[in-house]
């Protein structure tokens, strides 16, 4: 059984905005919501900025009583779903309920419980520790807590892969319809590391920018001058559908997705290989599984951290998966905007990417100056792009070498 399955609702929670309306008109308008880091003093510290969600009230979206059990980042993922249910106009009824599943990754979930976890049992013993810091910081109470909220009563899960989690994420919900096991996902990432030892310790894995005179231009993809990536946090949901039950229920639908890849390096902790192979292979299986060619994909949402490695070698993977259309492509990184969200990152510009088929109009990639030696593709510097997108990649990649490509296809009734 192989079902198509498309996108009916987008949910975004990031530095550039609160709901899917803010985020879109931020990006195309090419503004950064990277700035000084306001959670916790950052003086000492070696970068001391970030991309922080700004104006997020939790009251909005969740009671006051049950904040005390949920982490941040838990809180972003509802907020992003709410966005994402409302905007596919999805009322799970009862008889609906088992056909509705959640799927939700993070790379670390719960990092601020356990930093302040943590400092209850030193300063107090464990008796200090509270009763809720365990359901409070581990990865799939994300995905409990939004199904417990909605009545989604299908397969609920959660990935745990490093910055391509919600690209899974959203990759195995499209297989779990389209072999019939749910008719409805509600799926995406969430992260919230902006905290002492998520700013600490990819500082000393010297990861991050060191732009602490001017945040708004320090993530830089593509870049000759980019100095490593800019941490942000917040959460991206989408809803997806089984085409037909889609369509009974009226939704709108932003766009379809016909391909997934996954695939690993095994070749380094933290690096990707020289030759891009991975990345070659994740994007290659993508394509292949949507029974397409390599050139008629038009844009590539890519992974695009501002890094050394990562920008130089992915435009390697995109040059020897595309050949000479690679040329002809229309490239952009968001995440010159957002900065990277590690876990959410995914499941946020696959949100992006739908926005962009649905309107025809790729976002930019800022603080293009001057493009690095090697990446000499079209990266859409500075402004947004309309054009005509009939297939489009979202590119994800995270340490230990796991890599993730989801393939969208504009919609036509």
């Amino acid at each position: 059984m192989s079902r198509r399955v498309v996108v009916t609702g987008v949910g975004l929670v990031s530095p550039v905005g609160m709901g899917t309306q803010a985020n879109w008109d931020a990006l195309c308008a090419g503004t950064s919501g990277i700035g000084p880091i306001t959670r916790f003093d950052p003086t000492n510290f070696s970068t001391r900025f970030a991309g922080e969600v700004k104006n997020f009230d939790p009251l909005q979206f969740i009671e006051k009583k049950e904040l005390k059990k949920m982490d941040i980042f838990i809180q972003f993922a509802i907020a992003a779903s709410q966005y994402a249910i409302d905007d596919a106009r999805l009322t799970i009824t009862e008889e609906m309920g088992p056909r509705v599943g959640v799927f939700i990754g993070s790379g670390i979930g719960g990092f601020t419980t356990i930093e302040r976890e943590h400092i209850a049992y030193l300063e107090g013993g464990p008796r200090k520790i509270s009763p809720f810091f365990i359901p409070s910081s581990i990865i799939n109470l994300a995905a409990g807590h939004v199904s417990i909220r909605y009545g989604a009563k299908g397969p609920n899960l959660a990935t745990c892969t490093a910055c391509t989690a919600s690209a899974h994420a959203i990759g195995d919900s499209y297989e779990i319809i389209k072999r019939g096991a749910a008719d409805a996902m509600i799926s995406g990432g969430a992260e919230a590391a902006v905290c002492p030892m998520g700013v600490g310790g990819f500082g000393a894995l010297r990861a991050l920018s060191t732009r602490n005179d001017d945040p708004a231009k320090a993530s830089r993809p593509f870049d000759k001058d980019r100095d490593g990536f800019v941490l942000g946090e917040g959460a991206g949901i989408v809803v997806i559908e089984e085409l037909e039950f889609a369509k009974r229920r009226g939704a709108t639908i932003y766009a379809e997705i016909v391909g997934y890849g996954m695939s690993g390096d095994a070749y380094h902790m933290t690096a990707p290989s020289e030759n891009g192979d991975g990345a070659v292979r994740v994007m290659r299986a993508a394509i292949e599984s949507a029974g397409i060619r390599p050139d008629q994909v038009n844009y590539i949402n890519a992974h695009g951290t501002s890094t050394p490695h990562n920008d130089r070698i992915e435009t390697t993977a995109i040059k020897r998966t595309f050949g000479d259309h690679a040329a002809r492509l229309v490239i952009s990184s968001t995440k010159s905007m957002t900065g990277h969200l590690l876990g959410a990152a995914g499941g946020l510009e696959a949100g992006i990417t739908a926005l962009s088929m649905r309107h025809q109009m790729v976002a930019p990639t800022i603080n293009l100056e001057q493009a690095d030696e090697g990446c000499d593709l079209d990266y859409v510097p500075h402004k947004a792009r309309a054009m005509k997108i009939d297939y489009a990649l979202s590119n994800s990649f995270g340490f230990g070498g796991t890599n993730g490509a989801l393939l969208f296809k504009r919609y036509e009734q």
